[in-house]
């Protein structure tokens, strides 16, 4: 049985720090592309950091380049992602996923499998 299970989200004020950890198992894990997606409500669900399954190929979308940082460990079959600089914008719940190939793929019909997600919120 495949499961994503994201942990690490809270309320923080603008400007703190975050790390949200994805945790998989039931998968090859070295031969899937992660994805961090969020969903904030009334909007779409947004790509925001994904890691190639080969480890080389990372994207982030514009309003958080710079701030955070995708990071996965191929022992643990876990990723991360480190948030820094959060603006009250970030707030959302986060999602990882997970798809069977090679790049990052942008939609996230393309990924195979997903976690439940994990609610961050950054006040003013």
């Amino acid at each position: 049985q495949v499961r994503l299970v994201e942990s690490g989200g809270d309320l923080v004020q603008s400007g703190g720090s975050l790390r949200l950890s994805c945790a998989t198992s039931g998968i090859d894990y070295q031969y899937y592309s992660i994805g961090w997606f969020r969903q904030a409500p009334g909007k779409e669900r947004e790509l925001v950091a994904c890691s190639s399954s080969a480890g080389g190929q990372t994207y982030y979308t514009g309003s958080v380049r710079g701030r955070f940082t995708i990071s996965r460990d191929n022992v643990l079959n876990a990723a991360l992602l480190q948030m820094n600089n959060l603006r009250p914008e970030d707030t959302a719940r986060y999602y990882c996923a997970a798809d069977l190939g090679h790049g990052c793929p942008l939609t996230a019909t393309d990924y195979d499998y997903w976690g439940r997600g994990t609610q961050v919120t950054v006040s003013s």
